[in-house]
């Protein structure tokens, strides 16, 4: 059993969602918004910072998956998501987290089998993997979408090391976190 809390950084709001993986199984224990828009910026990262480290204390997750930044129209919006992501990465770092990265194409492709998929199919994917009640709002779907993104490409990694593991006489273990598909240290 993993705890796994997925990150969906933003300068203005940051989702967050939190699984347990069990093998191939998901439960949903957590997600929400962290809404900074109204404050000046360098108090939206440390608001950022504080409310990721008590969301990881709060619920212990072993590993932490962010979404990685995407430069769109604006350079200056770039940048600001990338310090948003950077308070969210050492909020976790601090609390000596592993801390993995996928781009938001791996995170849709994981999720829905494209990696163009929109918000609306993200959303309806995270609740039928999670079997939610409700459809989770888009910043925190997202959220969830990186953590079950994560989750499934340790499951891949986890699966190709055991059978390869047979392949050779000389083959060595290794464990999954020999396998980080990209850590942050």
């Amino acid at each position: 059993m993993t705890i796994i809390l997925g990150i969906d950084p933003g300068s203005r709001k940051t989702g967050f969602g939190v699984i347990k993986q069990q093998g191939r199984k998901f439960e949903y224990i957590a997600s929400g918004v962290i809404h900074v828009a109204e404050h000046e910026f360098a108090k939206r990262l440390k608001m950022i910072f504080e409310s990721i480290q008590t969301v990881i204390e709060r619920h212990n997750p072993e590993q932490v998956a962010i979404e990685q930044v995407f430069v769109g129209k604006s350079v200056s919006s770039a940048l600001k998501l990338g310090q948003a992501r950077g308070a969210a990465i050492t909020a976790a770092a601090v609390l000596d987290r592993e801390v993995s990265e996928y781009s938001a194409r791996q995170i849709k492709q994981a999720m829905t089998g494209t990696g163009s998929a929109d918000k609306t199919q993200i959303q309806l994917m995270v609740k039928t993997v999670l079997k939610l009640s409700e459809t989770p709002q888009e910043d925190a779907a997202d959220a969830l979408a990186c953590a079950i993104c994560h989750a499934h490409t340790q499951q891949s990694l986890i699966n190709m090391a055991g059978s390869k593991k047979g392949a050779r006489s000389n083959t060595q273990r290794v464990s999954p976190s020999q396998y980080r598909h990209k850590r942050i240290s």
